[in-house]
């Protein structure tokens, strides 16, 4: 069986039901239902074969699950160039934030300075899902040690009616409050967020268990 076929053979039509109440972007018909640890097992055998070669230059996919099986692919390279290459082949087929989600490149956390050229790239984009991983790879790298004042203003700078691209805006800078609380905070007091993401990172920080019930009170009386 090719690797579609695979898929198709792990579908679950009850699964796919539920996955497609939450990922309204994506065709009812497109999803299989498979489910993630059977489709991360599947990654796992297919990976470094000559089958997994072609499957990732056989661009646009069919389906959802393929889709993130590509995402899953991608997450585990280890060469950097590679995976770069990869990304960038990729991240305009994305069209969904689950499969953007799923993008999480081991890889680059030993070229964080490197790779946030990259990420500068996809907040520039014209394309949602494309701005949503380069903030999503802020959120997810780039709040610890690698993190710099000026990546928040970069993000919200960020301006778009994308659902999506805004509800990662919130997460990053609810993330943000809870590791980097005294740079993130005058992004708020500042009003530099448009009004639905800025509240909406006020209710997501106020739910995190990160951040100290003091501060949660003080979040509060920053809403619009």
């Amino acid at each position: 069986m090719n690797i579609r076929e695979r898929l198709q053979a792990l579908s679950d039509e009850k699964n796919a039901d539920f996955v497609a109440s939450l990922t309204p972007d994506v065709a009812r018909e497109k999803i299989l239902g498979v489910r993630f640890p059977a489709l991360r097992a599947l990654a796992k055998e297919l990976r470094g074969t000559p089958e997994t070669e072609a499957f990732l230059r056989a661009l646009p996919h069919e389906t959802f699950e393929e889709n993130n099986l590509h995402a899953v692919l991608i997450s585990g390279m280890r060469d950097y160039d590679a995976l770069l290459a990869a990304l960038d082949a990729f991240l305009p087929y994305v069209d969904n934030w689950s499969t953007c989600d799923t993008l999480r490149p081991d890889a680059v956390r030993k070229r964080l300075p490197e790779f946030e050229r990259v990420i500068e790239g996809c907040l520039a984009s014209d394309q949602p899902y494309t701005v949503r991983f380069g903030i999503e790879m802020l959120m997810a790298y780039y709040l610890s040690s690698a993190f710099d004042p000026a990546q928040l203003d970069k993000v919200a700078a960020i301006r778009s009616e994308h659902y999506y691209v805004r509800m990662m805006q919130a997460w990053y800078f609810a993330t943000a409050l809870a590791k980097q609380y005294e740079s993130a905070l005058p992004v708020l007091e500042e009003r530099k967020l448009e009004k639905w993401t800025h509240n909406k990172t006020i209710q997501k920080a106020c739910e995190s268990y990160r951040v100290s019930e003091e501060r949660k009170a003080y979040l509060k009386t920053l809403k619009y």
